[in-house]
């Protein structure tokens, strides 16, 4: 591998996309690529693309990730980068791909923010997204993320520190957590657990399914509210009055998790469309103490 002017690297990268790819669907990847591997903005680059030298090592790099998309890898499993709220954050193999969805529901969260200097706790941060985002944007706040995986937690440490965010992450398992936290200890509690019925495999892409980590996807078709029964009960006791608890669900089950909340004694419930007009979020507050 020798070293290529950012022209040359941009023609392999066009070659070895067009074997799959439409045009458009290259080149919004050849751009993330450029961005993200190379630290390069993609438009300046155009400027002059021909007096650019790029490193071998770099070279060979990108033309790997390249390789690995044209296979079927995610984009961002490729890269390693994934973008949230205008932040950068690592994503492996080991946490979910932060979604758009996702994104909608920090921004709810933020803009609905009533508390001053607000005590969070994200159940299930996986790559961090959640949490990091509510402790850049929202003034003041301490933000608290659990999950049960340590490799999540150590992407989502290595987040904190490149978004410049102080995050208290801990491991452990949410269905067996009920002791972990005093009465009224949080302002918010928000969760994006595992809401995928495995009757829906059948109807995901092969890229979420081979590569995705299937804990932070799926759960049994018997019992598929067994996260939101679990965070919800100890939301209860862990959220002050009027607190509220936040949660991103399947769109196929908004009105069992509003009964769910109001089981548990949360008021002022809604199930709330996502920008595709599926039901994808749910919040409520919490009871009076």
């Amino acid at each position: 591998m020798q070293n290529y002017t950012l022209k040359q690297l941009l023609a392999q990268i066009s070659y070895k996309l067009s074997l799959q790819f439409t045009q458009p669907e290259a080149q919004a990847i050849k751009k993330q690529l450029v961005e993200d591997m190379l630290g390069i903005n993609y438009h300046q680059a155009y400027l002059n693309p021909d007096k650019v030298v790029i490193p071998k090592e770099k070279v060979s790099g990108v033309l790997q990730a390249a390789d690995r998309i044209v296979g079927g890898t995610p984009l961002q499993y490729a890269t390693g980068v994934s973008h949230f709220l205008g932040l950068t954050f690592r994503v492996t193999p080991d946490v979910l791909i932060p979604r758009p969805e996702t994104e909608e529901l920090v921004s709810m969260i933020i803009k609905g923010n009533r508390f001053s200097n607000p005590v969070i706790l994200d159940v299930g941060t996986g790559s961090g997204c959640i949490a990091i985002s509510l402790a850049r944007f929202i003034h003041g706040a301490k933000v608290l993320a659990l999950d049960i995986s340590e490799a999540a937690l150590g992407v989502a440490r290595e987040n904190a520190m490149r978004n410049g965010v102080n995050v208290e992450f801990i491991q452990t398992d949410i269905l067996t957590a009920d002791k972990l936290f005093e009465s009224s200890t949080f302002d918010i509690v928000v969760s994006n657990p595992p809401y995928v019925r495995e009757s829906e495999k059948e109807l995901m892409h092969a890229n979420v399914l081979d590569f995705e980590p299937h804990q932070a996807l799926f759960v049994a078709d018997e019992n598929p509210l067994i996260f939101y029964h679990s965070i919800a009960k100890c939301s209860a006791n862990w959220l002050k009055s009027a607190g509220v608890i936040y949660f991103e669900i399947n769109e196929a089950l908004g009105e069992e998790v509003r009964f769910l909340l109001d089981s548990y004694g949360f008021y002022d419930v809604q199930v709330l469309a996502d920008f595709r007009g599926k039901h994808r979020f749910a919040f409520g507050k919490n009871r009076e103490k």
